[in-house]
């Protein structure tokens, strides 16, 4: 028999995954509205940017002033993307709760992204860890593994190496480690059987799964990691998002989406649906040159979904 937790967090990814893919460059104030309707629809951790040079993705130009503003928003976590050295420090500055530093499984895809190789990116952290204990600040730091499922430009990417790396990670100092899919080639049981042994090693420090959509599989495979333990997923609104240095990386899981099936499930999010499908449909209309993603906006809520949370509510 399957016991699944009580409670489950969405981090929303979609102002950095989902932005940074797309050629539309959102205004700040729409990103601030982006920000403010999914705090109240519930959502309480939030990436909203990248701590790049805006040279390299003008879209995630003005991450500095969404930390801040993010920040004035009561319980919650403001999370950032930092591929150096450098954007940790401006993350601290900015006093960011959580950098999420990506590391690449596939040298391949490493080299093209970050130009490091993985081994780089472990001693890059190491830096910021010493950085981040130097300055007295309580940014947590996450070690983001990506292409952990395989490689549009390598290919096989070995279990064994993503295990590597993250204990590597853990060994640099990285408070959390997290599993991605970057380019849509998991399946429930390579899920499955990844992210068990990634338990025995990190424990409590395995935080977060990333899935995309590309084949369809986003659902199915953040089902498989619930079932190994995980309770913390990233989701983009309108299912938007993907790697631009990883071909025919395109989608990733809808944030609705895995909000309805968690909260149809019994396992709390705190996410109000209602709130979140009003907020998809303003960001149809802000993207409205651009594809969305995701079902429950065409489907719409079923009649029995009202009626099972308020017979949970008095159980």
């Amino acid at each position: 028999m399957t016991f699944y937790p009580a409670q489950a967090t969405l981090r929303e990814v979609g102002l950095r995954d989902g932005l940074q893919s797309i050629a539309t460059v959102l205004p700040t104030e729409r990103k601030l509205e982006w920000l403010r309707a999914a705090h109240a629809a519930g959502l309480r951790e939030i990436e909203v940017g990248s701590l790049v040079p805006a040279r390299l993705l003008p879209q995630l130009a003005d991450t500095a002033a969404l930390v801040a503003y993010a920040r004035s928003l009561p319980g919650l976590c403001v999370c950032v993307l930092v591929p150096n050295l450098k954007g940790a420090e401006r993350a601290l500055e900015t006093g960011a709760d959580l950098m999420l530093v990506p590391l690449s499984a596939s040298v391949e895809h490493s080299r093209a992204n970050l130009r490091k190789t993985p081994e780089e990116v472990v001693a890059e952290v190491a830096r910021m860890r010493a950085a981040r204990d130097a300055s007295g600040a309580k940014t947590l730091i996450e070690g983001g593994i990506g292409t952990a499922f395989g490689c549009t430009l390598q290919g096989h990417v070995a279990p064994e190496d993503v295990l590597r790396y993250m204990q590597a990670l853990l060994d640099a100092g990285a408070d959390r480690v997290s599993l991605a899919d970057t380019v849509g080639y998991a399946n429930p049981r390579a899920v499955r059987e990844l992210f068990e042994r990634a338990r025995v090693i990190a424990g409590e420090r395995l935080w977060c799964a990333h899935f995309h959509d590309t084949r369809g599989l986003a659902l199915a495979n953040s089902y498989a990691a619930l079932e190994t333990g995980v309770t913390r997923f990233d989701a983009s609104l309108g299912g938007i998002g993907g790697c631009p240095h990883a071909p025919g990386a395109s989608g990733n899981a809808a944030t609705e989406d895995l909000a309805f099936m968690l909260a149809d499930m019994g396992i709390d999010t705190g996410i109000d649906i209602d709130a979140l499908l009003e907020l998809r449909a303003q960001l149809a209309q802000w993207l409205s040159h651009e594809t969305l993603h995701g079902t429950l906006w065409r489907a719409g809520l079923p009649k029995t979904f009202k009626a099972a949370q308020a017979v949970d509510s008095l159980s």
